[in-house]
């Protein structure tokens, strides 16, 4: 399975592209940042970050696209951006029929450190001890983009066998219960 990890943002937009399976080492096959000037107009950070992602798209042709899911913090501004980002990132990948996962911060540092609390210089140790590396990627945007599809890679077998036990569930006749008869 080969999936590129977004960690989205309008200065800084992480991009990662990991590959493997569950279980097995994991190989990175490309790491960076798609970058934008803080001065810039937003139409043409947005439409910058398009082109960068999907250049990566063009690249890596991953089977998968991991983004980090946005939550609510207290500067609304840095939460606009960062969704504006994320949507980007879903965009340029529905438009390709790859699917897109969301994955909250938490539950990729569960993942990757096995602690949900863990700060960035704890992720970024992991993915450079998961992926073999000699130092941690640099900025903390692109570790953070690695540990988005390593955290994908991870779940994704569990997520799946779980949705296929949903629609085996959903697809079955109801039926009434058993006992008296009114």
């Amino acid at each position: 399975m080969r999936v590129l990890g977004v960690d989205p943002g309008l200065t800084r937009c992480g991009v990662g592209v990991v590959e493997g399976v569950a279980g097995r080492p994991l190989t990175m096959r490309g790491v960076g940042v798609v970058r934008t000037p803080a001065d810039a107009e937003l139409g043409h950070r947005l439409v910058a970050i398009e082109h960068g992602i999907e250049q990566w798209l063009d690249e890596y042709r991953p089977e998968f696209v991991a983004v980090e899911r946005v939550f609510s913090q207290h500067n609304v501004r840095t939460v606009m951006g960062t969704a504006q980002a994320s949507a980007v990132a879903m965009l340029c990948a529905s438009r390709r029929g790859i699917p897109v996962a969301l994955h909250t911060p938490s539950e990729v540092k569960a993942a990757v450190t096995g602690s949900g609390r863990a700060d960035k210089a704890q992720v970024g140790a992991m993915v450079t001890r998961l992926l073999r590396l000699d130092a941690p990627p640099k900025p903390a945007d692109a570790a953070d983009a690695l540990a988005l599809a390593i955290c994908h890679i991870w779940r994704a077998p569990a997520q799946n066998r779980l949705q296929q036990a949903l629609a085996l569930h959903a697809s079955k006749p109801a039926t009434a219960p058993k006992g008296r008869i009114a």
